[in-house]
C-alpha cells in the first residue's frame, strides 16, 4: 500500500491543533496553538470564548500546518478529526472543517474518539506492543485498558466519579492556584513532604478508581482551616494529595498487571506529563519486568499527531463517516469500543 498521509484535527478543549500524519507514526508537521493564557485569568477554560478562538484561529492553524511540509491538501489521503469527547462548541469547529475539507478535496473523513487519540500517541516515534495494558489519565478520564491488539480492546475499569485531572484542578483551585492546576500541583508538591493524613480512597482491590471522596475531604480541611484561621501548608498538602491520589493509580495497576500478567504497560493523557506520577509507574514496571512506554512530551497534551495515529487503523478499516458527523461532548469509552470501534459488532 502506498504511504498515506491523514491530516488530523484536534479542538476538543483549549488547544486548535491540526498535524499531518505519515502511516500512523510520523509526524511530517504539527501546529499547536494554545488558549491557555486567555483562559488563566477566568480560572478554567470558558466554553463559549474558546469555540470563538478555535473559529478565529483555525484556518491560520492550517495554513501553518501546510507551510512545515512540501505537502498540498491534494496529497492528503484522509481528514480526520476528534469528535467526542470534548467541549461541544470547540469540537464542531473542528468537525466543520473536516467535513469542509474532505467534501472539497473528495477525500475520505475519519471521526476519531480524543481518548484513543491519547493512546495511539504512543505510536509516535516508538511502536505499541500487543497485548498491552493501558492507561488514560486526562481532565476526563481515568481509565484502563486492555489492548489485545490494534483492533480488539477491552475496559478493564474507569473512575466511578471524578477523573483524576479534573480533581487535580480542583484542589488547586482551592489552593488558590492559577490555571492550568495540575502543573502547579506537582511543582508545589516538590517543596512539600507528607504532613495531611488523607484519607485513601477504595481500599479494596478492583481495577475502578475513586477521587471524590479525596477531593471533598481536602476542600473541606482548607475551608475548616480557614474558618479556624489557621494557614494552609500549601507545598504540604499539594504533596501530600499528590502521594495520596498517585498511590490510588498505582494499587490500581498493580492489581491489573498481576491478574492480567501483561508484560507491556502504557501511559496516556494529558495527566501522563506528571512527573511523579511517571516516576511511580516506573518504579511498579521495574518491579515487575514491564516495559514502560509513554509518549514524548509534547504528545502527552492535548495534540491532533495522536489523532492521526489513531485515524490510521480507521483508514486501513474503511472505518470512513459521512457529511452527517456530529460532535458529541460525552461518549462512554466502554460502549464505544464494545459497539462502535472498527465495527466490531458488525
Amino acid at each position: 500500500m502506498s504511504d498515506v498521509y491523514i491530516l488530523a484535527i484536534e479542538t476538543s478543549c483549549d488547544e486548535t491543533s491540526m498535524a499531518i500524519v505519515k502511516n500512523g507514526k510520523k509526524v511530517e508537521a504539527l501546529t499547536i496553538l494554545t488558549q491557555m493564557d486567555t483562559h488563566a485569568s477566568f480560572g478554567g477554560v470558558v466554553p463559549e470564548i474558546a469555540s470563538r478562538m478555535h473559529t478565529e484561529n483555525i484556518t491560520m492553524v492550517l495554513e501553518e500546518t501546510l507551510k512545515k511540509t512540501s505537502l498540498t491538501l491534494n496529497d492528503i489521503s484522509a481528514f480526520a478529526v476528534t469528535y467526542a469527547p470534548g467541549l461541544l462548541g470547540s469540537l464542531l469547529v473542528g468537525v466543520e472543517c473536516a467535513k469542509t475539507l474532505s467534501y472539497v478535496f473528495k477525500k475520505p473523513l475519519i471521526a476519531v474518539n480524543h481518548t484513543m487519540g491519547h493512546i495511539y500517541a504512543n505510536n509516535i516515534d516508538t511502536n505499541i506492543f500487543y497485548p498491552t495494558l493501558a492507561l488514560v489519565v486526562s481532565g476526563g478520564h481515568t481509565d484502563l485498558l486492555l489492548l489485545k491488539n490494534e483492533t480488539d480492546m477491552e475496559v478493564l475499569g474507569s473512575t466511578i466519579d471524578d477523573s483524576i485531572g479534573e480533581v487535580y484542578d480542583k484542589v488547586a483551585r482551592v489552593l488558590d492556584m492559577p490555571y492550568p492546576g495540575g502543573p502547579n500541583i506537582d511543582k508545589a508538591a516538590l517543596k512539600g513532604s507528607y504532613t495531611y493524613d488523607l484519607p485513601h480512597p477504595m481500599k479494596e482491590d478492583g481495577y475502578d478508581f475513586s477521587f471524590s471522596g479525596l477531593k471533598s475531604y481536602i476542600i473541606n480541611l482548607v475551608h475548616n482551616e480557614k474558618q479556624r484561621g489557621n494557614a494552609i501548608r500549601i507545598c504540604d498538602l499539594a504533596h501530600s494529595f499528590q502521594v495520596v491520589a498517585v498511590d490510588e493509580v498505582i494499587r490500581k495497576v498493580e492489581y491489573a498487571l498481576k491478574t492480567t500478567g501483561m508484560k507491556h504497560f502504557i501511559l496516556a493523557g494529558g495527566v501522563s506529563a506528571n512527573k511523579y506520577l511517571r516516576e511511580q509507574l516506573q518504579i511498579l514496571c521495574a518491579k515487575y519486568d514491564v516495559e514502560f512506554l509513554v509518549p514524548n512530551q509534547v504528545y502527552c497534551t492535548d495534540n491532533a499527531a495522536m489523532i492521526g495515529c489513531a485515524a490510521y487503523p480507521l483508514y486501513k478499516a474503511g472505518k470512513f463517516a459521512d457529511f452527517s458527523l456530529n460532535a458529541k461532548s460525552s461518549e462512554n469509552i466502554k460502549k464505544y469500543i464494545e459497539n462502535e470501534f472498527l465495527n466490531k459488532n458488525e
